[in-house]
């Protein structure tokens, strides 16, 4: 199948077009007026258009540096404003992410906030594109028209609900947003325009394509039971969720299904797999990368995020997971997760002076590069040698977003004027996987009181964990050297199988274990470890109503040993959402007629 990332990139008079039709900063600038709309009123110039507006999922859309705020992982606001990562590297290197795990410091001034409000508006604004060209485009039929419309609503209620996660009040840009309209307000109750741009999608969008990376019916679902499960409309989130874990398929038109292994949900090797219901698409070796330029399709949002001086990318020592989200890793008896909290007393995993020794759930070592234990093929992690600022960041690197040694070359950018090519890395970001329905779904059930069913579709993820063929082994040593080569890439598995990485204890729940009283506690807990470090954490944390304690016990735990932790306070009712951008506000509000308002307490 074609990847719609690749017909983007090869269709260079549309891509002309697109990028002459859409501005860069919608709201601030408006997109249209800078080209005749009827200019692309061809079928292949509304479906350029439209591929224009698939192309920001990815979080990149604009020249240059500075796209790491908009990442499509979200990495900044899911992960470092949450309990599960520190920024990384010094405390002045993209000294803009710094306030994201310090909170008393965020202000609407900040410079990465406006990348992520700017990149979704301007997805937004190409959606509209595609469907205001659409209703003047001749010799178009109406089934092509309806699916076309279809997919620009789905990526339009996309880029809102990215907008309504990370700042809440926002304004809802429909197709009649315009230089000649703008009559427009912030609101905090955008969700019935999501939904119903959802439910269009849902009714309109085919089940499959020979294109990969196009959205279909089933995503279009998953992504209306999101929106419900951030409302806790559990009672209409439940059966979508059902109905795709029964009928539930790919846009390839494959059933969802857990991979077998865990990891090769983020091997590029394997992506688009079973278990990816909608997914950034990511492409190297395109001609896309231009040094302090261009728009590279190599997962650019990522690029700071591999470990410092070795490794994958060898740069720049960001988003180095947390010591508590490491200790959460600890297993019982039972190899059930320390659901109590006592996970984080006691020795510490992976301390340099007295490390904790005891038993582990593998996922850790999928998910955390720590001392002494293989990465992938690149040997056994150094440990703080590949950390650049211990103090602040850890012992620890990212694992989720890189490649192995031995796909250098296949999956990343090579010799192109980039200055950073091996961090662009053709490694999808998955958006929604079927593991995030099953763990819906759970909480859905216990909502409805059906523990039981809660447990199996908990017990499911669990399952796959606790496969011993997925998990890390130690290297073999032949002649006295470690072979690294037992790492097989394409597989994303140990080929010496003999003595595991760690103290591995993994155990499926019970009715004993599994009660009503921890029900929800063991699933919130399940999605920390299963979706450890792909931008979900601060937003699940928002969503279950328990940010300001966790996050204020987490820096309780912390601001001794970190100094970047040691002011750091989240206020509740404040910090559960970003500050809407000042040079927005300035600027919809200079006539005097207030259309945008700040967040409370910025």
């Amino acid at each position: 199948m074609k990847s719609i990332k690749y017909k983007f990139l090869i269709s260079t008079a549309i891509v002309v077009i697109v990028l002459v039709a859409c501005s860069k900063e919608f709201l601030n600038k408006p997109p249209l007026g800078t080209l005749n709309p009827s200019i692309v009123a061809t079928e292949a110039g509304v479906q350029g258009l439209l591929i224009g507006a698939y192309s920001l999922v990815d979080g990149n859309g604009s020249s240059g540096d500075g796209n790491y705020g908009s990442a499509a992982s979200n990495w900044g606001y899911g992960g470092v404003a949450s309990d599960d990562a520190y920024k990384g590297s010094d405390p002045t290197d993209v000294n803009d992410f710094a306030p994201f795990e310090k909170f008393i410091s965020l202000t609407p001034t900040n410079g990465a906030v406006p990348q992520k409000w700017n990149l979704c508006y301007n997805g937004a604004q190409r959606c509209n594109d595609v469907i205001n060209t659409l209703a003047i485009a001749p010799g178009i039929s109406a089934a092509t028209q309806t699916t076309i419309t279809a997919q620009a609503r789905f990526l339009r209620a996309f880029f809102h609900m990215e907008l309504k996660k990370v700042f809440n009040n926002i304004i809802y840009a429909d197709e009649t947003v315009s230089p000649a309209n703008t009559d427009v307000t912030n609101e905090t109750d955008v969700w019935p325009r999501i939904e119903e741009d959802l439910k269009y999608a849902i009714t309109n969008l085919p089940e499959t394509w020979s294109e990969v990376g196009r959205v279909n019916k089933s995503a279009a679902k998953a992504f209306l039971a999101k929106a419900y499960m951030f409302q806790k409309k559990f009672t209409d989130a439940y059966p979508i969720l059902q109905d795709l874990i029964a009928n539930g398929k790919t846009s390839g038109g494959t059933k969802y299904a857990l991979l077998p292994h865990f990891y090769s949900n983020f091997n590029p090797a394997q992506k688009n797999s079973s278990e990816s219901v909608f997914a950034a698409q990511t492409s190297v070796q395109d001609g896309s990368s231009v040094d302090w330029g261009g728009s590279p399709n190599g997962n650019y949002g990522d690029i700071l995020n591999f470990p410092y001086n070795g490794g994958p990318g060898a740069c720049c020592g960001f988003y180095n997971p947390s010591q508590d989200l490491a200790n959460a890793f600890k297993t019982d008896a039972n190899g059930l997760p320390l659901l109590d909290e006592s996970y984080a007393t006691g020795a510490k995993v992976g301390d340099p002076t007295a490390p904790y020794t005891g038993t582990l759930d593998p996922r850790i070592d999928w998910t955390i590069g720590r001392k002494g234990i293989p990465y992938l093929d690149w040997g056994n992690h150094p440990g703080d040698a590949w950390i650049r600022n211990v103090l602040n960041d850890g012992h620890f690197s990212p694992m989720k977003n890189v490649y192995a040694a031995s796909q250098k070359g296949a999956f990343t950018d090579v010799g192109s004027s980039y200055w950073g090519p091996t961090e662009l890395v053709a490694n999808n970001v998955n958006l929604i996987r079927y593991a995030d329905i099953l763990l819906w779904a759970a909480e859905c059930a216990v909502t409805a009181g059906d523990i039981p069913t809660a447990m199996g579709y908990v017990n499911q993820v669990r399952s796959r964990a606790a496969n011993p063929t997925g998990w890390v082994y130690k290297y073999p040593v032949v002649n006295g050297v470690a072979d690294v080569t037992s790492y097989d890439a394409p597989t994303a598995t140990f080929k010496d199988q003999t003595t595991p990485a760690s103290n591995y204890k993994i155990g499926l729940y019970t009715a004993a274990t599994f009660t009503p009283a921890n029900a929800i506690k063991a699933i919130q807990f399940e999605r920390r470890l299963e979706l450890a470090m792909e931008g979900h954490r601060f937003f699940d944390l928002v969503r279950w109503g328990i940010a300001a304690p966790t996050i204020n016990t987490y820096i309780a735990r912390e601001k001794d040993a970190r100094p970047l932790k040691q002011d750091a306070n989240f206020v509740a009712g404040k910090n559960e959402y970003f500050p809407i951008p000042l040079g927005t506000i300035d600027n919809l509000n200079s006539d005097g007629k207030i259309r945008v308002k700040q967040n409370p307490g910025y």
